[in-house]
């Protein structure tokens, strides 16, 4: 466990509590997170990705152990630390542009600022031609790709991502798969995705903690060793597939099996 990384999680438990049972979500998770790394969060549902996700972001913090960030210890929602969502989360009454400056209209940065900002980022993600749009009048690629400069534009030095392509078509998803990773090379963000994509997970990140079915343990953290852009199709890709694919088919199987006997007991 390196203390001095970007994000360090150090024996994180997450119990959620109800009337009738307690559901233990995460165990013992620790992870030592470098600046600039891209990090995928890959496993079934049930894993507890989210949450460990939403515990780094500071919107559910742990049971017990701790998670910091810059040697800062996560005790709530920072600005060090943007969130890009699947539901996109944008206002529906604001023009493109106005949702992409209302997190630097809330700073009090100054009108000029923000329009060169908010100009600076519509240009780098194709958006310019569409400012005055409202989200309805977009498809949904392009409203992700707004809700991401929205988060951009705050410049945190931390990106969480749940699931934002999850919702897209196959091609669209591409697109914006290679547009993240055009701005992660070029902005040096640290990222961590969640995703339940195998193969987006190969195609994206520098590593992939692999996640167990609940409660949530990290069963395999490993390094993706393979040069960008990455090939789908080239066999080292797909011997990496096989390998993940049947770490996270045993938590799967592992869930249905449970899933079972808690209906021969209902």
């Amino acid at each position: 466990m390196n203390d001095k990384a970007h994000i360090v999680v150090r024996d994180v438990h997450k119990v959620f509590k109800s009337d009738e049972r307690s559901v233990v979500a995460l165990q013992d998770i620790q992870l030592s997170i470098p600046a600039g790394q891209f990090v995928c969060l890959l496993g079934p549902s049930g894993c507890g990705k989210s949450t460990l996700l939403n515990a780094i972001a500071g919107f559910s913090l742990p049971s017990s152990g701790s998670i910091t960030t810059q040697g800062v210890e996560v005790t709530a929602p920072g600005p060090d630390r943007g969130m890009v969502f699947q539901e996109y989360a944008l206002f529906p009454w604001m023009t493109v542009e106005k949702n992409i400056g209302f997190g630097l209209e809330i700073k009090g940065m100054e009108p000029a600022a923000i329009q060169t900002r908010v100009a600076e980022l519509m240009h780098k993600l194709g958006l310019y031609d569409f400012r005055n749009r409202y989200p309805k009048d977009l498809s949904g690629g392009m409203r992700q790709r707004v809700a991401i400069a929205r988060v951009l534009a705050l410049d945190s030095p931390t990106l969480l991502m749940d699931e934002p392509f999850g919702a897209l078509d196959a091609l669209t998803r591409r697109n914006l798969q290679d547009e993240l990773l055009r701005i992660w090379a070029e902005l040096k963000k640290t990222i961590i995705f969640v995703t339940h994509s195998i193969e987006e997970a190969i195609y994206l990140a520098d590593r992939i903690v692999v996640m167990t079915y609940r409660p949530g343990t990290i069963k395999r953290d490993m390094l993706v060793d393979l040069p960008r852009l990455r090939d789908p199709a080239s066999s080292e890709f797909n011997a990496l597939k096989r390998e993940l694919g049947q770490l996270v088919m045993e938590e799967q199987q592992r869930h249905h099996n449970d899933e079972m006997k808690m209906a021969l007991v209902d």
